[in-house]
């Protein structure tokens, strides 16, 4: 690689690196060591392979010095031939073993990302919801892209880089001094006029990225909003498209302009660097010319001198630029330590045991809870804030206890704020109890495998999430192994195969970003039809017919039949109506059970469940319909029958 190639691509690491100039502590490099193990047999052969090409690339201009001389003293032609067929075998090495490194380079590189990349996606599956409620998800995905690749390029970039240029440029210093000492330090007094601009132009140039990445991060926020569904239906409605546009504009002509003087700064830089190369090989043929022409230096030497000037001037540039690119990687190490680094809050047993064969029953026994604070979850740069949220770990539920047998529907209302949410994520582990217990089959969840309390519990929410994928890939979420017959039969029993056999593409109908192609009562019929095929024995229901009409809440309620048919059942509900049958109401208010009992006896009682269903039925748009009543009818009367599908 030449000067300039080489001053440019200086140049753009170290514009593009991250130079933060934090100590690094021995265990952060030791932990870099960690993952690099596994490929220290290519990482070793890697190095080798960097050492034998600098070493070949100064024995080229040593051999192209004695062939000047074996012209100049007119030697036997055999040995012109000798040496010109020497050189060809090295170029021929030299090529070979650039692609052997590149390979191996390419390896440990791809290797390494695969490997951060996978410790890194699985981590972050183990972690609690409350981090994935505080963090961006852009900033996250920058972990597993960016700062990955990053810290790959410590080992695949910088590493090969530093080696093989240490080495070359030690060797050509020495092989130069031995030549001529006094030429060679002539020539090193231009060394500042090639690496200041560098270094200068070098911090120039980061600014500019880094006010461009600004911009287009920026712009690439302000598209994934708009594009999305639910934001351009916002900006329709009250969005200022015109305002939206200009502000677009701008960023767009502020990144244009930072390409037009990036542009420039490079070309000026370049321009100034063939000019100083220039110089300093005028220098070495002037004055080596003088020497050769007093005899005081064979004229091979100075064709030597000037080559190996350029495999001088090419890694003291490279390596000007290396304690920076070394710092960004290791930054970029530590960015990803930092993710690695958050505990997960729940964690399996080493003894946990499966749950229990046949029906399951549910109960919280004096259960206290409180949501972790920040600091025990999140990151500050995940949250792009300065500093974290110091709120949280309060108490929000307070000895909540009660039981409900197989079979049986406990339902649980209530006030927005009260807790009920918070009760429901407690039995599949979203999160642990603080106190007390939560029992299934009278096995603390605690002492249970994570896979058989997904096999056991099922939960519809009231958003009815759905990924941007096939009606067939997201109902094969649930049940991998579902055959064909299998997912019609729950589609049929959810009241959709009529809507789904309708479609142009069927089962493969792409549902579009969380499910948008589809209707709200749809998105919820679809989403019950995934908890039929995953055949749990335990159904949570957290408002799965909040902000429905009544007909798609009819048809939804109708779906529910199914899915809680025999089976154990804890319902969250905001319309009391569709509570009315459960076997165990409980009123939660302020994380505390302030009542409990059947539709009747609390209305009876007068308390504060007479007081919620009297406020929501004094207005005639909450009285249930006729197809409401039938479906609510007939959930409890089929659970009842106690047969599980």
């Amino acid at each position: 690689m030449d000067m300039e190639a080489t001053a440019m691509h200086s140049l753009y690491r170290t514009a593009n690196a991250n130079d933060d100039r934090r100590p690094f502590s021995r265990a952060t490099l030791r932990r870099i060591g960690g993952f690099a193990r596994p490929h220290r047999r290519r990482l070793s052969l890697f190095l080798v392979g960097s050492v034998v090409t600098a070493v070949l690339a100064v024995a080229t201009p040593l051999l192209a010095g004695r062939v000047v001389d074996a012209i100049v003293h007119r030697s036997d032609q055999g040995v012109v031939l000798g040496l010109a067929a020497l050189i060809a075998v090295i170029a021929v090495a030299e090529a070979g073993l650039g692609l052997f490194t590149r390979w191996l380079s390419a390896n440990i590189g791809e290797g390494l990302i695969l490997d951060l990349r996978t410790a890194v996606y699985d981590h972050v599956q183990r972690l609690p919801v409350a981090f994935f409620t505080r963090t961006r998800t852009g900033a996250l995905v920058s972990r597993l892209n960016n700062d990955v690749i990053g810290a790959q390029r410590a080992f695949s970039d910088t590493l090969s880089g530093v080696v093989g240029n240490m080495v070359t440029l030690l060797l050509t210093l020495a092989v130069m001094l031995g030549i001529s000492w006094q030429i060679t330090l002539l020539a090193l007094l231009l060394l500042p006029l090639f690496l200041l601009p560098a270094r200068r132009v070098g911090g120039k140039l980061a600014r500019l990225r880094r006010e461009a990445a600004a911009h287009n991060a920026a712009m690439a926020t302000q598209m994934t909003e708009r594009f999305s569904a639910p934001g351009a239906t916002l900006v329709k409605l009250f969005g200022r498209p015109e305002e939206e546009s200009a502000e677009f504009a701008a960023r767009a002509r502020r990144v244009r302009d930072i390409g037009v003087r990036t542009a420039m700064v490079q070309v000026s830089f370049v321009t100034a660097l063939t000019l100083v190369s220039a110089l300093a090989l005028a220098l070495v043929y002037g004055l080596g010319g003088y020497y050769a022409l007093r005899d005081q230096l064979d004229p091979g030497a100075v064709v030597a001198l000037a080559l190996l000037l350029t495999r001088l001037y090419a890694p003291l540039t490279a390596l000007a630029g290396a304690r920076v690119e070394v710092m960004s990687a290791l930054v970029s190490f530590e960015r990803v330590f930092e993710v690695l680094d958050l505990e997960p809050l729940i964690a399996e047993k080493p003894d946990a045991r499966p749950v229990p064969e046949g029906p399951v029953s549910v109960e919280f026994d004096r259960v206290d809870f409180g949501y972790p604070s920040a600091d025990k979850v999140s990151l500050a740069s995940l949250e792009e804030v300065a500093t974290l949220d110091t709120r949280g770990g309060e108490q929000v539920l307070h000895g909540v206890s009660f039981r409900a047998e197989p079979g049986q529907m406990v339902a649980l209302v209530g006030s927005s704020g009260a807790g009920k949410s918070t009760i429901a994520q407690l039995l599949p582990r979203l999160y642990d109890a603080d106190g007390g217990a939560v029992r299934l089959s009278g096995v603390d969840v605690r002492d249970l495998t994570a896979e058989s309390l997904r096999r056991s519990l099922g939960m519809v929410t009231q958003d009815g999430h759905l990924f941007h994928d096939s009606i067939r890939a997201n109902l094969l979420l649930a049940q991998p192994e579902a055959t064909e017959e299998e997912l019609w039969e729950v589609l049929r029993r959810a009241r959709l195969d009529g809507l789904i056999a309708a479609l142009p593409d069927g089962l493969d109908t792409v549902v579009g970003e969380r499910g948008y192609r589809l209707s709200g009562g749809e998105r919820q019929r679809l989403t019950i039809a995934r908890l039929l095929l995953a055949r749990p024995r335990v159904v949570i229901l957290d408002e799965a017919t909040a902000h429905l009409d009544s007909t798609s809440e009819a048809a939804v309620q109708e779906a529910l039949a199914e899915a809680l048919d025999g089976r154990t059942a804890v319902v969250i509900a905001h319309r009391l109506s569709t509570v009315r049958a459960a076997d165990l109401i409980l009123v939660v208010e302020n994380g505390r059970v302030v009542e409990r009992g059947t539709h009747t006896a609390l209305l009876a009682a007068g308390g504060r469940y007479e007081e919620l269903y009297r406020t929501q039925f004094e207005q005639p748009s909450e009285q249930p319909s006729g197809a409401e009543e039938a479906a609510l009818s007939a959930a409890p009367a089929q659970a009842a029958k106690g047969a599980l599908n």
